[in-house]
Parts: structure tokens; C-alpha cells; sequence
């Protein structure tokens, strides 16, 4: 270590930091099976990283080798690509492949041109102005998909450290097309330019990769939070999420006077298509009705599993006979879009209860009891049918089977 000057020292260090990251993505990767693509390719980009680093000492310690310099640029410019597939890979975007092999199709050309002598300022500036463009191009890529995963409004914080990088590395691109002179000699030199670079590296890439680890804490925090209030099996709200939302609506009716209506569903003999098919026939049947309880409901309504095979819908601005209505309409899509189960037709019914927001005397647990009391009244009616109720008590819509 005592032949090393500054500059080898500053690199050496930005190199086993990089080490060690690579080793805690990897390993990051086997413990969140979740992240397991992302973190092998972030991996990847520290590791690149700190071979690149160490080829550029290994250069400097062989009498500026150009050969292992050329080496270096290489796997710089292959970090930064890891880089940004991870990012696409995390944030499930789209992998373009041909703007990666157009950068190191240009970085191979370059090095290997950039080894005599008269074509070093351009290999600077064209390997810089890559690595400027990588830079720039995924921290767009992580401030979009911050915003869009996370709704964090402020994502472009995220991607500070890698706009901070693309400016160093556009600046030395510039620097080498205004002062071609003195570029190659101070990028090979024991200067203060190397010597700060590293330091600026160092570190802006563990700034980053503390913006990764949180990107990574982010999503994981978002999946528990929806798990917390998503049925598994239909990814409709929980009954806690439902119950949730209609206190919520019940305040807002309170204090704006707008009506709103529940439907409570039923799948009807629920328990001959587990028994006489399975439970995967079962579970096919209610994801089917969940996607098809969805599909029919306007942005602000709210859809829940309450438990089992039953289902409740919050209609808000909506009165009683416009709800009856809409719970007539899918009483019969149902019965005439059976979900398939190995190329043959479960036979799929619901019966439905319909109850509406009665003033500010009504409750919720008075308003669920009307709705339960109406679903209750159509299984006992028949199934496959519609029952209402309001002030005076139920009113039963026709909804006969569709054959």
C-alpha cells in the first residue's frame, strides 16, 4: 500500500464499497423472494463496479495500461446498464435491449480505439457522455416509477443521486471536447480531479444505493399495507377495508345529505360446486364473480368480500331504486356468464340484498341488518333474485333464473 498515491487509494476504497454492496444485493436477493430479479442485477451493477475501479488501479500500477483502462471503461459502463435493468425489472417496465447494445457496442469501439495515444480525449468524452446518458436516463426511470407504484410525490428526490452523476460525468464529457489537452493526462495522473472524482463516487453511488434500499422498503411496506386490506384469494377489499369504507361514507352522507346504497350478494348453493368439483372450482367461481362484480362498477364505488362466499358493494350517490336497478342488471350477467371450470360451465347464481341510507337517524349496523334481512329474504324466495328494502320493509324484484 505505501507505492499507492492518493488517487489509487480513493479508487481502491470506492472499489471494496462497491464489493460489499454486491455481496449484500445478492444476498438481499435470496432472503426477499419478491426482489430476487432486481437485486441480482443490482448485484451485478456493484460488482461491475468494483472490477472496473480495480482494473483502473491495476492500470495505473502497470505503467497506464491501456488494455486493462480499456477493460475498466467496459465494466463502468456494464454497472450502469445492470443498473437501470434492474430499476425496469423492479418497476416492471419495459426492457429495451438495443439502446444497452448501442452503448456498449460505442464504449467497446472507443476503448478499443482509445488505446493510441491521439484518440484518448475522444474515448473520454464519448465513454463519459454514456455513462452521463445511463445516469440520466434511470434516475427518470426511478422518479416515474416512484410515482406511479408508490404515489410518492416527491420521487424525484430518489433520483438526485443519479442526476448528481450524470452532471460529473457530462462535465468530464465536456471538459474532454473543450480541453482535450489536459483530460487524458489528468484522468491518468495523481490529480485532484481523480482524486475527487472518487470521493464525489463514493459517495453518490451509497447515497443510491441507500435510495434502492428504500425503493425496495417502499414496496415492500405498500404490499403489506394492501395485504392488510385485500382479500388474498379475489383481491377485492377485506371485510375490514368494506367496514372502513362505509363508515367513511356514512360521515360524508351525513354531512352532505346524499343518499347511498348497499348490495349484499350471495353465491347461491356455493357448497354442491365445492363438493361435487373441489375447492378450486370454488375459488374460480369467486375470483370469476369478483372480476365480474368490478368490471360492472363505476370508479367510485367500493367492492368487498365480507366472508366466504358472500360479497358486499358500496354504491355511494346512489338511491335505493337506481341500486335495485344495477343489482337486477347483475343478477342476470352472472347467471348468463358462467365461469369455466376444464372447458365446461359452473352453474353460478347470486341472490342479492338491497338496502339505501336512510337519514341521519340511520346507522350502519341498522342499514347492514336491512341488507342481510333482504339477502336473507331472496335465498328464502328462491335464489338467483333481488330484494330491496326501505322504510316500509322488503319489496321483491323479479329475477328468474336465465336457462
Amino acid at each position: 500500500m505505501a507505492t499507492l498515491s492518493a488517487t489509487e487509494i480513493a479508487f481502491l476504497m470506492v472499489a471494496f464499497q462497491q464489493a460489499v454492496l454486491a455481496v449484500g444485493w445478492w444476498l438481499s436477493g435470496l432472503w426477499f423472494v419478491g426482489a430476487r430479479g432486481p437485486s441480482r442485477w443490482w448485484a451485478a451493477y456493484a460488482a461491475c463496479s468494483a472490477v472496473g475501479l480495480g482494473l483502473f488501479v491495476l492500470a495505473v500500477l502497470d505503467g497506464n495500461n491501456e488494455r486493462l483502462r480499456a477493460l475498466g471503461n467496459v465494466c463502468v459502463v456494464a454497472s450502469l446498464i445492470c443498473l437501470q435493468r434492474g430499476v425496469w425489472r423492479f418497476f416492471d417496465g419495459p426492457a429495451h435491449w438495443w439502446s444497452h447494445a448501442a452503448a456498449m457496442t460505442l464504449t467497446l469501439a472507443v476503448s478499443w480505439f482509445g488505446m493510441s495515444q491521439p484518440w484518448g480525449p475522444l474515448r473520454v468524452a464519448v465513454i463519459s457522455g454514456v455513462l452521463a446518458a445511463l445516469s440520466a436516463s434511470t434516475a427518470w426511470d426511478v422518479q416515474r416509477g416512484t410515482r406511479r407504484q408508490f404515489e410518492l410525490r416527491y420521487g424525484v428526490l430518489l433520483a438526485l443521486p443519479l442526476l448528481l452523476g450524470a452532471m460529473v460525468f457530462g462535465a468530464r464529457s465536456l471538459r474532454a471536447i473543450v480541453s482535450p489537452q489536459t483530460i487524458v493526462a489528468e484522468v491518468t495522473a495523481n490529480s485532484a480531479l481523480n482524486i475527487g472524482s472518487a470521493m464525489v463516487y463514493m459517495v453518490v453511488a451509497l447515497v443510491f444505493q441507500l435510495t434502492l434500499v428504500t425503493v425496495v422498503v417502499s414496496r415492500l411496506v405498500s404490499e403489506l399495507k394492501r395485504a392488510s386490506r385485500h382479500d388474498p384469494l379475489t383481491g377485492l377489499l377485506n371485510r375490514r377495508a368494506i367496514d372502513e369504507a362505509l363508515a367513511a361514507e356514512v360521515q360524508r352522507a351525513r354531512r352532505l345529505g346524499v343518499p347511498f346504497s348497499v348490495l349484499m350478494l350471495d353465491v347461491d348453493h356455493f357448497k354442491p360446486i365445492n363438493d361435487n368439483h373441489g375447492h378450486a372450482a370454488g375459488d374460480r367461481a369467486l375470483q370469476h364473480l369478483a372480476t365480474l362484480l368490478s368490471s360492472q362498477m363505476r370508479d367510485i364505488d367500493r367492492v368487498g368480500r365480507y366472508g366466504g362466499e358472500e360479497f358486499v358493494v358500496l354504491l355511494p350517490a346512489t338511491p335505493q331504486e337506481q341500486a335495485s336497478g344495477l343489482a337486477q342488471r347483475l343478477c342476470e350477467k352472472v347467471a348468463t356468464l358462467p365461469p369455466m371450470w376444464r372447458d365446461a360451465p359452473l352453474p353460478v347464481t347470486v341472490s342479492i340484498g338491497v338496502a339505501e341510507w336512510l337519514g341521519d337517524g340511520d346507522g350502519l349496523p341498522a342499514l347492514m341488518a336491512r341488507a342481510d334481512a333482504a339477502l336473507y329474504r331472496a335465498k328464502e324466495d328462491g335464489r338467483n333474485r333481488v330484494v330491496t328494502t326501505g322504510h316500509g320493509g322488503l319489496d321483491e324484484l323479479d329475477a328468474a333464473p336465465v336457462l
